[in-house]
């Protein structure tokens, strides 16, 4: 596949916690598409990251220097987790790079360049105000022991918690054990004793998905999405702007995230699951 069509090539990754998707862009279009593991600089070296980069992106995206690359990710917080990736970065693509937050590449992706509420449902969640190129407000998201609210990481940890003190149907706990082939302990060890935490109750958490007509199952979600509206999204000005949401949890459940929505008077307008098409979108306005 060749790639190299223009002067003007440009480099857009977007990394949760769980996972990677690069887009190479030359105008609007999108030369190579690829996803590799989530690159996290609360959770990984900067050797770690350029392991990872150099090994499972395709060979396309090493052919020559492109014309930059910009960087969102989870963790990428501030300066000094922001130096972790970029040194990564531009010692594998030896180019100019920006390394911005994995919130605000939500916001430009659900929104280019319009205002509004930008919402993040995945294994964490955050949320912010967007004015079309920058986030101006931002209720912190404090991870999944203080927040991350309706997250896939929170509904993990309430199902598993029920599960585990036989608060939840037993046919439930007993399809899930059947379902993963795993022990008691080995769930607590793979939560408890392990750095990758987040990611695993965010995969237990799909287990969920199976079960919506399970009354305990659609209530649990219900409750962390009216969790996630009161402790974030009812502190802006959501009833003047249009609620937006990307991620995995926010399109898996998004019937029950209409009704909590609707309930709350907010107007959603998109549920997505990648912010890449919208990155696109702005970054090719950006250099067009």
């Amino acid at each position: 596949m060749g790639v190299i069509k223009g002067h003007n090539v440009t480099l857009i990754a977007e990394s949760s916690t769980t996972r990677t998707e690069w887009s190479l862009i030359d105008n609007g279009e999108v030369l190579a598409h690829a996803y590799t593991q989530g690159l996290n600089p609360f959770f990984m070296t900067r050797r770690e990251i350029s392991h990872s980069i150099r090994l499972e992106l395709p060979p396309e995206f090493f052919k020559r220097r492109w014309n930059h690359v910009y960087f969102y990710g989870a963790g990428c917080s501030g300066p000094e987790k922001n130096k972790i990736i970029e040194g990564s970065l531009v010692a594998q693509f030896k180019t100019p790079v920006t390394v911005m937050s994995d919130l605000l590449g939500a916001a430009r992706g659900l929104l280019v360049r319009e205002p509004g509420l930008a919402c993040i449902l995945g294994t964490g969640s955050n949320s912010c105000m967007y004015d079309g190129n920058d986030i101006v407000k931002n209720v912190p998201a404090l991870g999944f022991i203080l927040g991350d609210e309706g997250s896939g990481a929170a509904l993990g940890r309430v199902f598993l918690g029920d599960a585990l003190k036989g608060l939840a149907p037993r046919e439930l706990t007993e399809a899930f054990f059947d379902k993963y082939k795993v022990t008691r302990a080995e769930v607590l060890d793979a939560v408890l004793n392990n750095p990758a935490a987040t990611r695993n109750l965010r995969h237990y958490s799909f287990f969920l998905s199976e079960h919506l007509d399970n009354v305990y199952v659609h209530d649990t979600i219900a409750r962390e999405f009216r969790r996630f509206f009161e402790r974030n999204v009812a502190q802006y000005d959501y009833k003047n702007y249009p609620v937006n949401f990307v991620g995995p949890i926010a399109t898996t459940y998004s019937e029950i995230l209409l009704e909590v929505a609707n309930a709350f008077g907010a107007t959603v307008k998109k549920i997505v699951l990648s912010s890449m098409p919208g990155l696109v979108a702005y970054h090719s306005a950006d250099i067009s």
